[in-house]
């Protein structure tokens, strides 16, 4: 017998993360149950609700980059995980995972998820 959820929920699970929690933010570590630790000193959160594909077959990738300009990104540090959020500011936290990145330097570097840079998934039924 198949357990989990069928393809197209948890397609429709994917596609709602996303609508309900757009706002991205970058983490120096595993951002906890809270998703308050370890924020990044480049704490500008980024609108991503028109940056995603349709999930399809359990997965849902970035469709554009995601750019964090050369003024927002003020510190040298490693991002190593991201957050989603309800809101640019406050509002709540409902996902986070892991991104590879490489380091930034706080001297005018700017930082991008590149399209398809990013993936939310999971393991359908079988």
């Amino acid at each position: 017998m198949a357990e989990g959820f069928s393809t197209a929920a948890l397609n429709a699970v994917l596609d709602k993360i996303i609508t309900d929690y757009p706002y991205i933010q970058l983490h120096t570590g595993a951002p906890g149950a809270g998703g308050l630790s370890n924020i990044a000193g480049n704490a500008t959160r980024k609108d991503t609700s028109s940056s995603w594909s349709a999930a399809a077959s359990g997965s849902k990738a970035t469709s554009a980059d995601i750019d964090w300009s050369d003024a927002e990104v003020d510190t040298s540090e490693d991002y190593t995980h991201f957050s989603l959020w309800t809101s640019l500011t406050s509002g709540t936290f409902g996902f986070s995972g892991s991104v590879t990145a490489n380091a930034v330097n706080a001297t005018g570097d700017e930082f991008s998820i590149t399209s398809g840079g990013l993936v939310l998934s999971g393991t359908p039924a079988s």
